[in-house]
This record gives C-alpha cells, sequence and structure tokens, in this order.
C-alpha cells in the first residue's frame, strides 16, 4: 500500500503497472482502513523465472514457490485443490 500511495498513479495506472486487479488494491485498502487483523499483512515480490522449475524425477512441475528463507513449495500438475486451500489456510495463520 505505502508503494501504491507514494507512486502518484491512479488505481487504474498503478493495478496494470504491477498486474494486479482493481479487487485486490481495493481489498488491501479496504483492510488498511479498518485495521483489521490482516491489515499487518505485507505485499511479497514475486518474481516470474523464464524456465520451469524442476522435480526430483526431471518431470516439470506446475507451480514452485521459493521463500527467502530457503524453504520450498512445489505443486505438480494435476493437484489436489482441496489440498492447496488447506495448506493455504494453515499459511494464512502464521
Amino acid at each position: 500500500m505505502a508503494e501504491y500511495e507514494a507512486s502518484g498513479l491512479s488505481r487504474v495506472e498503478f493495478c496494470q503497472k504491477h498486474g494486479l486487479s482493481l479487487a485486490t488494491l481495493a481489498r488491501y485498502r479496504k483492510r488498511q482502513t479498518q485495521g483489521s487483523p490482516a491489515a499487518g499483512n505485507r505485499w511479497v515480490e514475486v518474481k516470474e523465472c523464464a524456465g520451469r522449475p524442476m522435480q526430483e524425477d526431471g518431470a516439470s512441475s506446475g507451480l514452485a514457490l521459493a521463500l527467502p528463507s530457503g524453504r520450498r513449495i512445489e505443486i505438480g500438475r494435476g493437484f489436489d485443490a482441496h489440498t492447496l486451500a488447506l495448506l493455504l489456510g494453515v499459511l494464512e495463520r502464521l
């Protein structure tokens, strides 16, 4: 939110420049102004890799997330969306 506010851009311009939806920006603005528990959440920079991450068996994965701490979450193609939702719920409570 600090980057958006300092940018001097309109909501539409900022979202287009950063690949965000207006709804996402609006949700974070609302959380910040309402002071909800989620207001302390911070944005995380995501970088797209040119190459596809490879699993140990050499198969291409569907999604990989490498954290600065060195931890890595990798989800193969055809993953169980329900299990991912459970994992995200746990991570959001941390």
